[in-house]
């Protein structure tokens, strides 16, 4: 039984591998062949921008508590001994996660470009640590060592790029790869861990952030001046984290599957 379920294993392997790469490589090079996307200078004129206890923008300030929450859950969850699959693509995510509370919270307490570079740099991080742990759990854990490092330093130069030339290709990229990638996962690949509906959740959750965000005002108007869309993209986007951190928190492996390659 053993030695027959050997041999197909590595190529099986690869050719997940293979697949990851064809989706992630080709919106890449695609972007590449854009026209570079400016930053719409209207992104920071937000709809909530009430200042409360002396501090401006105060709603989309505080909501970005729940990312600290998270993150800090998420890391401590990690170092406890207790966490398996990709621990270090998952510190990395939890740190980014932890990271976007300080600086998405900079960042609306003076929304421009040079604040805005704060918070996006963190949210690069999280997306790679999630795209490297997805990636080495649902392929081969070698995969984590040879792309983790790269991978987030490619995030951040996005965010570099977008700085110094205001052109805003390869951050989508950034963000859209990954959430790309876990349809993939969840379409292509068996799952070695129980708990994987969770990233479905995840995703749900992403997506309404996404959503609020860009009905900001209208959200705020529907709501007599309450609550924007932008303040509930980030309870929404931290809700999205949290998912996977209850994902983490509560999976075992699947007994009928056979360990990773390494």
């Amino acid at each position: 039984m053993t030695l027959a379920r050997k041999g197909p294993r590595p190529a099986r392997g690869r050719w997940r591998e293979w697949g990851l790469a064809a989706l992630t490589l080709a919106p890449l090079a695609l972007v590449v062949a854009l026209a570079p996307i400016p930053q719409d200078p209207r992104y920071h004129l937000l709809a909530d921008t009430r200042t409360i206890f002396g501090v401006p923008n105060f709603a989309n300030v505080l909501s970005n508590l729940p990312f600290l929450l998270v993150g800090l859950a998420g890391l401590l969850h990690c170092l406890s001994g207790e966490a398996s699959g990709a621990v270090r693509s998952w510190l990395v995510y939890f740190a980014g996660v932890t990271l976007v509370f300080f600086g998405s919270a900079w960042y609306h307490l003076s929304p421009e470009d040079s604040t805005l570079a704060w918070d996006r740099l963190p949210i690069t991080i999280a997306f790679m640590g999630l795209l490297v742990a997805l990636a080495a759990e649902h392929t081969r854990a070698s995969v984590e060592r040879a792309l983790l490092a790269p991978a987030v330093a490619l995030g951040a130069a996005s965010v570099g790029w977008w700085a110094w030339t205001g052109d805003l290709r390869f951050y989508v990229w950034v963000q859209a790869a990954p959430l790309a990638a876990i349809v993939y996962f969840l379409a292509a690949c068996p799952a070695r861990y129980s708990r994987r509906a969770y990233l479905v959740w995840g995703l749900c959750a992403y997506a309404a952030a996404k959503a609020a965000e860009f009905h900001d005002a209208r959200i705020h108007a529907l709501t007599a001046n309450v609550v924007s869309g932008h303040t509930l993209k980030h309870l929404a986007a931290a809700l999205a984290a949290c998912f996977v951190y209850l994902m983490l928190r509560g999976r075992r492996v699947l007994p009928d599957v056979a360990p990773q390659s390494p």
